[in-house]
């Protein structure tokens, strides 16, 4: 049977939402991202009607107030988008079903889904929403939830920065250092790519020894991963102005402190093998998802899983 081949180019990017103040905010970014990108937008709404209180019924009988509500808020989610990108194509539609598992089959055939950082409903004292955390952790693509102030998500800096991990097992680039620089270049925007490292105190290697002064090796081997993360890419996006950097200490406090004026934050998760399911966000991602002061795209990485050091 042949394998049937889908033009990514034109695979719409999916947002989710629900009527939240937040799930607007992701709207908005999601229209610029869109006309960027010159793709379409697929608005998705869906809910158990039957987890909602609290409201009217509706004075249509004919109609379930459920659907009228729900109706209602793609409606005005998809009228918001199209003022706000005249220019891009944008469908909205409704399905009856838990958030997670619809936004996760729109994502197999998306270039990327988009969700606020929390939902209708959400308890006030939640970093991050549970719908947008399960989506993050478990989509097949590249996951963006938006967050932080204006200036950020409004691309006021023109920076992003790309967060360096452990090098793969594929021998290439990273997805997570390929999405960042193909955003860098849509957008006319400078990239930061930044590796943490750290030197154990009582740690011995054969590197170790043969550099003479732990603190100088682990920065080299810093330095190392780096510039193999960024060979290719850099090779292939000549016209993206990129800073590179290598900064003692944890990756969270490294990266935390160079999102706070950057467009989004760019991460790799590692997919599960076997009976590990779905992505393996760990304790950066989560982190950044739970405390970044800018928007935050999780890229699933398709190698095997390596574990991270923070």
């Amino acid at each position: 049977m042949r394998r049937k081949v889908v033009d990514t180019v034109e695979l719409p990017l999916v947002v989710g939402v629900d009527g939240s103040h937040h799930s607007l905010q992701a709207v908005d970014w999601a229209v610029d991202a869109a006309a960027r990108h010159a793709v379409p937008l697929r608005l998705v709404h869906a809910s158990l009607w039957e987890r909602y209180e609290g409201i009217a019924p509706a004075a249509d009988p004919e109609r379930p107030w459920e659907q009228i509500r729900d109706e209602e808020i793609a409606a005005s989610a998809a009228e918001r988008a199209r003022r706000r990108g005249p220019d891009v194509k944008v469908a909205a539609e409704v399905l009856p079903e838990d958030p997670v598992d619809a936004l996760l089959r729109a994502g197999r055939e998306a270039s990327g889904v988009v969700v606020g950082s929390r939902g209708r409903g959400e308890l006030a004292g939640l970093l991050l929403g549970s719908v947008s955390l399960a989506v993050a952790a478990r989509a097949g693509c590249p996951v963006t939830v938006v967050r932080g102030g204006e200036p950020n998500r409004g691309g006021a800096f023109g920076r992003i920065v790309l967060g360096v991990g452990e090098p793969g097992g594929t021998g290439g680039p990273s997805a997570a250092a390929r999405f960042a620089f193909q955003e860098a270049e849509a957008g006319g925007r400078t990239l930061e790519a930044v590796r943490a490292w750290r030197a154990p105190a009582g740690e011995v290697t054969d590197d170790l020894l043969l550099e003479g002064d732990p603190v100088r090796a682990h920065w080299a081997r810093a330095e190392r991963t780096l510039e193999d993360a960024l060979r290719t890419p850099v090779r292939d996006h000549p016209e993206v102005t990129v800073h590179r950097a290598t900064v003692e200490g944890t990756a969270r406090k490294a990266l935390l402190h160079a999102a706070a004026t950057a467009d989004l934050l760019v991460l790799g998760a590692h997919r599960g093998h076997g009976h590990i399911a779905g992505l393996q966000l760990g304790r950066i991602a989560h982190a950044a998802l739970h405390h970044a002061p800018c928007p935050v795209v999780i890229v699933p990485e398709r190698d095997r899983i390596v574990p991270e050091r923070d």
